[in-house]
């Protein structure tokens, strides 16, 4: 599956939960990362922002597709994210 993953946590956890995402997604933007996941891995990723995120007042959001040609991206602006290396 290929997951859109945006987050909105208090900057006390931002970095830990960048860096959780970032073993499991490609981080696209500022609280914003994507990528192709198993089920499996999906659910460590998961179990892992629980135990950093505090749900009174933090929020991530997990858009969920079948494939990444299933939905189009557009951009204005550079791109971040991964660079090509030729």
């Amino acid at each position: 599956m290929y997951i859109i993953m945006a987050y909105d946590v208090n900057e006390k956890r931002v970095a830990k939960v960048l860096k959780i995402a970032r073993k499991y997604l490609t981080w696209i933007q500022n609280s914003l990362l994507e990528g192709e996941i198993t089920e499996s891995k999906f659910e460590r990723l998961k179990a892992e922002l629980s135990k950093i995120i505090d749900e009174s007042e933090d929020s991530v959001v997990f858009y969920k597709f079948g494939s990444e040609k299933l939905f189009q991206k557009e951009f204005m602006g550079e791109k971040l994210g991964p660079k090509l290396f030729m």
